[in-house]
């Protein structure tokens, strides 16, 4: 595991987490991870860009270990078992649903980049949506594709930017200190299910997260086991939560920009 103390986000999360609570299930899907302990949580399913991929770490024994421990495994610098460790804190987050509401990742970037800078880092589905309301969009990618930029160029991109979008896989990949950092006075918001909704994320400057909520455990998990996007999952909603020193803009006094999406399980 990395000791690295650029990782305190990780430390803060995890110190706010249950002790007590044990794993039940682990499932390393392709493209999702799901641990089940008090909760069920979610995350995407990282590997290593080469063939032979590093062991995982007391594989066979996960289950009945204590759901913090795994949580540990957030800190790792092995893809999966950061994955696993992700989605294992978000299984123990008790989410304050009074103060979230049920809008996309999408809207909210629309209303609040509307004629503004807007950098995202991470492709999403929805980007090439936002070109329509953005002064300038720029998306940043670790594998970019035809009109992205490299992940490298984050430092010299987002302090330009008034509105920033981060996907929540930047805390597997570990990136996720550097990018808030390079972010600060931007309206900064955090997209996906691996995005822990948890307030500690208000204290580095995050603005709203856009993440989801399993309500159905049994049926998210058969669809990421037969390997479900995001789009095919079932068993999930789409939960928001705001930062409470953020003055939203109110999305009724706004039409959305995109009705029909608002309505589909994306990001």
């Amino acid at each position: 595991m990395s000791g690295s103390d650029t990782m305190k986000i990780l430390d803060d999360l995890i110190s706010t987490l249950n002790k007590d609570s044990l794993v039940k299930e682990v499932h390393a899907c392709v493209f999702w991870t799901a641990v089940v302990s008090r909760h069920c949580g979610l995350a995407s399913t990282f590997h290593e860009e080469h063939p032979y991929h590093r062991l995982i770490k007391d594989v066979g024994n996960l289950r009945s270990r204590l759901a913090v421990e795994l949580a540990e495994y957030a800190k790792s610098d092995n893809p999966l078992e950061a994955s696993i460790g992700m989605a294992a804190i978000n299984s123990l987050i008790d989410i304050d649903e009074a103060s979230c509401v049920e809008e996309n990742a999408f809207d909210i970037l629309a209303r609040e980049g509307l004629d503004k800078k807007i950098a995202i880092v991470g492709h999403f589905p929805w980007v090439s949506k936002l070109r329509a309301v953005a002064k300038r969009l720029w998306v940043l990618e670790q594998r970019p594709g035809q009109g992205d930029l490299p992940a490298e160029s984050a430092e010299s991109i987002l302090p330009q930017a008034d509105v920033v979008g981060i996907t929540g896989t930047s805390f597997i990949n570990h990136t996720i200190e550097k990018l808030l950092e390079l972010s600060k006075g931007s309206f900064t918001i955090m997209v996906g299910p691996t995005s822990p909704l948890s307030s500690v994320l208000f204290d580095y400057g995050v603005d709203v997260i856009a993440g989801v909520k399993v309500v159905e455990p049994e049926k998210m998990i058969r669809c990421i086991s037969e390997g479900a996007i995001l789009s095919q999952i079932k068993g999930v909603k789409l939960i928001t939560m705001i930062n409470p020193k953020h003055e939203i803009r109110n999305p009724k006094q706004y039409q959305s920009i995109n009705d029909q999406n608002s309505k589909q399980n994306e990001f």
